[in-house]
């Protein structure tokens, strides 16, 4: 199955008959998990909080998101290294980047590979649902497009 494909068979948490996006979030900093998360799912997302790449890659939400927020700079794989990983399984997730070591150098190499954002931690709430608007917007897109 393409990645095309597997988009397609992706699926939203319904709430009485309405389709929620999940947004999954990627952090080994419990306490930014947790704050992202209420803040996400306070504005009506789904939400669904992951401490590693590695327990995100081997979740059943893996298929099921529409954006994923990773930090940047985790132990094991980096937050990059998730999304040179999630395009070379031809998995098309849009992904907001988050970090509290801002570089340059990583900050282009992630938006080259389709980054919808990248922002420093403390990062602003309304950029960060502004980016979270945008992914969903390019995953609706993506879906329409097949």
């Amino acid at each position: 199955m393409s990645g095309r494909d597997r988009d397609q068979v992706r699926t939203r948490k319904r709430v009485a008959g309405v389709e929620i996006p999940i947004v999954s979030i990627v952090d080994d900093d419990a306490s930014q998990r947790t704050a992202t998360a209420r803040l996400l799912r306070s504005m009506g997302f789904a939400t669904y909080a992951f401490a590693s790449a590695r327990e995100f890659l081997f979740s059943p939400r893996l298929r099921d998101t529409c954006c994923l927020i990773a930090d940047v700079e985790m132990p094991g794989m980096s937050g990059v290294k998730l999304q040179e990983h999630l395009i070379a399984q031809g998995t098309n997730t849009p992904m907001i980047f988050i970090t509290a070591f801002p570089e340059d150098r990583i900050r282009e190499q992630a938006l080259r590979a389709g980054a919808i954002g990248f922002l420093a931690k403390p990062f602003d709430e309304t950029q960060l649902l502004e980016c979270v608007e945008r992914a969903l917007a390019m995953h609706r897109k993506g879906q329409d497009d097949t």
